[in-house]
């Protein structure tokens, strides 16, 4: 699975932050509600319209962006 097929930034959508598969539900959305001890089943459920891999996705970007890698390449 690469995280770049799930994630995606657009300007017009919460403020160009980074949201899973142009949904409203953004990168750090999805990292607070695991920070906060939220289960993965437990965000699958509060949010049906997410996935396991989603989930993943949003990790995989969260590691890439640590790491200094540029994740989503802006669109022309």
């Amino acid at each position: 699975m690469d995280f770049r097929e799930i994630i995606t930034i657009e300007p017009g959508k919460r403020s160009g932050k980074p949201c899973v598969r142009g949904m409203r539900i953004t990168v750090g959305d999805v990292l607070s509600y695991l920070a906060s001890g939220m289960s993965v089943e437990e965000i699958l459920d509060d949010f049906p319209d997410l996935t396991r891999d989603d989930i993943l996705a949003c990790l995989a970007y969260a590691a890439d962006r640590e790491q200094g890698i540029r994740c989503v390449p802006p669109k022309a």
